[in-house]
Order: C-alpha cells, then structure tokens, then sequence
C-alpha cells in the first residue's frame, strides 16, 4: 500500500503547540487561530500529509466532553455518538489549506481508562470500551467523507499494561469495518510487553515510536508485517532539543535497514503538543530534510 507516489513521506502524530489569537475574533472562537497556526506551520515545515493540530482541549475530554452518556470524567449513561461532528470543522480548514490531512481519534480504549463508570448500565470498562467506539465510527465516517487521507486511531493506553488489549483491538476493528479509507493505528511507548498482540489490528498502518524508544526497532525487526505500513517515529517529541537533520537523517536510516523505504511513513514519535512553537516547527522541518535525504539516495 503507498499513501504517495513518492518514497518516505512525511506526516505528524497529530497534535501542535496552541498558538491563541487575540483581538474582537477571538472572543467567538478562541482557539481558531491556534488551528490556523497549527496547519501554516505544518504546510511551511514542508510535512506530506497534515493534522488539523489536534489544539482544542486535551486528547479525552476534546471527544468526552461531546458524548452524550458522559458528564465531566463520569460516565452517566449509555454513550452514544456526538450530536454533531466533533473534528471535522478544524479538519476541513485543513483540507482548505493542502490536499492530503490525517483525521485522527482517541481511541476507544484510551478514552475509557480516563473516565469513571458512575452508571449500572456498564458493568465494567470493558463493555464501556466497544460503545465508545461505536460512537467513534460515526466521527470516523464524517472524516472520511470530508476528504482525509488516512484516519489515525491514538491508543496510548496499550503499551501500558492497563487496557484489555483483545477488547481494544475488537473495537479498533469496529471502527475500520466501516471505513474505506486507510486506517492507522498508534500507539507510543515501549512495545516488547504488547507487540504481538497490537499487530493483530485490521489496521493498514502502525504508527510506533523509534526515536525515544529505539529498543522498538530491534523489536519490530523480528516481526511480519504482513504488507501494512510502519509510520516511523523518528523525532523525539518528549525532547525539546530540536535535534539535527543529520540526526534524524541516521535513524530514518536505521529504519530503512529494518523496514523497506516503500512502507514507510515519517513522522515525530508522537504529537508536539507540549513543545514551544519553535521547537515543534524546528523539529518538523528538520525532519522533513532528513527524509528528503534519504529519499534522494533511492530516487537518484
């Protein structure tokens, strides 16, 4: 599968420092010019394919807050899918502004683990877990018809120990039952503990960490694929040192030795959210040349 004609290209894990705007505008939507700086930089970085900047709110509540079924960090009864769609108003100012955007969701599992059950009608987290991804499959379908490229499911939570990683992958899989498009799944952290089962998703793209994780590679050198795409994670996201292109350039190199150029997607190890703007862009930028590097050694 290639989601471009040309090799290694670039995306984001999804999430962007918040840049909020000022003046009369602003008191109407105070985080639009976060979203607007968010995908300026990200298209003057040079990135293949864009996030929205993932800028209103935090990764549970930005969805949570919109469920009916949840109140706060509670869940007060059956969840079902928001009233209106949640991303694809930032989405679509996106697509506005280049041609090829990630859509991207918490996932049904991660979601789950930052709430309370405060309702008979769950007995557990489990049960929880597949209707919140119900409730996810209607977002997925409005991002799919605005026009995304690839939608990515974030579960942070599998590397951690915490999730049932059966009823994860079952409701990961709910949701990419009913799209057409491409689907990613990402998870950050160290895998060694869940590798074997994350790779039992129905999902054509996992999206890993090599940079702060580079024990990963090791790991994933081991494995089959079985034709899907590795979006690679070779900008540490946790550092705000802006690391050189030569930097990044070796470790893209190291995945190319492990993994074959065709199938893989560049990207940070995870969203830059917690950085300075001028980090985040530095490290996007930088990371674009370093895989503009490496692509020139296999497209002459």
């Amino acid at each position: 599968m290639r989601l471009m004609s040309r090799l290694l290209p670039t995306t984001v894990v999804g999430s962007y420092p918040v840049v909020k705007g000022s003046g009369i505008f602003s008191l109407v939507d105070p985080l639009k010019h976060a979203v607007e700086v968010a995908v300026a930089d990200q298209v003057a970085a040079g990135i293949d394919i864009i996030s929205d900047g993932q800028v209103r709110g935090d990764m549970i509540r930005a969805f949570t807050s919109r469920l009916p079924g949840i109140r706060g960090s509670s869940v007060v009864g059956k969840v079902q899918p928001a009233r209106q769609p949640i991303t694809v108003g930032d989405t679509k100012y996106a697509l506005s502004r280049h041609p090829k955007v990630k859509g991207i969701l918490t996932g049904p599992s991660t979601l789950a683990h930052g709430l309370a059950i405060e309702t008979p009608f769950y007995r557990n987290k489990d049960e929880l877990v597949l209707d919140l991804a119900q409730a996810l499959a209607v977002e997925a379908a409005y991002l799919e018809s605005a026009g995304v490229t690839v939608l990515q499911v974030d579960e942070p939570i599998f590397s951690t120990g915490a999730a049932n990683i059966a009823v994860g992958l079952e409701a990961v899989n709910a949701i990419v039952a009913r799209l057409r498009i491409p689907v990613c799944l990402h998870v950050c952290g160290g895998l060694s503990a869940v590798i074997d089962d994350v790779l039992q998703a129905n999902v054509a793209i996992f999206d890993f960490e090599f940079a702060n994780n580079p024990g990963n590679l090791d790991l994933l050198s081991e494995k089959d694929l079985r034709g899907r795409m590795i979006g690679y994670g070779c900008v540490d996201s946790a550092d705000p040192a802006v690391e050189s292109v030569e930097t990044i350039r070796k470790r893209i190199e190291a995945g190319v030795d492990v993994f074959s150029p065709e199938a893989m997607l560049i990207d940070p190890d995870c969203g830059l959210r917690m950085q300075s703007r001028d980090a985040a862009f530095g490290k996007l930028k930088n990371m674009v040349a370093a895989a503009g590097m490496v692509r020139a050694g296999y497209t002459g």
